[in-house]
């Protein structure tokens, strides 16, 4: 039995200590009666969010989905690991890679404050085995190690994707650092393992042509301002050669003696 801040939508939303542009903001401990009735507005804007996602509003889940974010406290990390998770996977749907990475990223942070990987507990208590079924994981009735590390794994898969949308060398190599934590994960579905699976074997080939067509694209821009500075003497950098250093693995530079240095004007 799953409590209601552990609902997700189906087809996979998961869904503050920082807002959405990553200003922090300030820790305001409620009362518990005052934490309860937030909590409560929180979840129920979640579950109209939930709804709209199943229809595939997904513009309007977003804008759900951050009133609900608004009325959290913003202290209660699981549930707005929860909620983040949740917008990370409308933006997948609209294939706004870029916002479902900052949203899947922002859900792992309060998941890291409430429970550090690898540590097997949360900062509040140890881990317990059952689920709790209140309305929400409180200071008082936290969540369990179990249900951090499945809302961790749905971001995780949903930071992994939008990253391999978004390609180039960097994007890629989050991606693959997110599949191998996923990876070392106990609790993946059968279907998302082979998924992960298939893509740390698909991202080796694709990281190494990434690499090289950003080396490509930077040694073409160093070409065009070596050209630049050159052109004045009538040289362009098709007049010298890199030479690499055998023993530091370094490149220097030399004028090639045999095109010249008369005539030779850039490209």
């Amino acid at each position: 039995m799953t409590s209601k801040a552990e609902e997700i939508p189906k087809d996979n939303p998961e869904t503050p200590g920082s807002d959405a542009d990553g200003v922090k903001l300030q820790q305001i401990r409620f009362s518990p009666e005052e934490e309860a009735v937030l909590l409560a507005e929180s979840s129920e804007l979640k579950l109209r969010a939930n709804k709209l996602f199943g229809s595939t509003k997904y513009l309007e889940a977003i804008q759900e989905y951050d009133k609900a974010l608004q009325s959290c406290p913003n202290y209660l990390d699981y549930e707005i690991a929860i909620l983040r998770s949740n917008v990370a996977a409308c933006h997948l749907k609209l294939g706004d890679w870029k916002a479902a990475v900052t949203a899947a990223t922002s859900s792992i942070e309060s998941l890291d404050r409430l429970s550090p990987p690898g540590t097997g507990k949360t900062h509040a208590e140890d881990s317990v085995n059952e689920p709790h079924s209140n309305d929400g994981a409180t200071k008082k009735n936290p969540p369990c190690t179990t249900h951090i590390q499945r809302i961790r794994a749905k971001s995780l898969m949903r930071r992994a994707r939008a990253r391999c949308e978004l390609g180039g060398w960097a994007a890629l190599q989050g991606a693959e650092e997110d599949y191998k934590l996923l990876s070392e994960m106990d609790n993946i579905p059968p279907a998302d393992r082979k998924i992960v699976q298939s893509q740390l074997l698909s991202l080796a080939p694709r990281l190494d042509a990434a690499k090289q067509a950003e080396i490509g694209q930077m040694m073409g821009k160093l070409k065009e301002l070596g050209n630049g500075f050159l052109k004045p003497f009538g040289l362009s950098t098709d007049n010298f050669n890199m030479i690499k250093d055998p023993d530091t693995g370094g490149y220097s530079m030399q004028l090639n003696q045999d095109s010249g240095s008369s005539g030779s004007t850039s490209k």
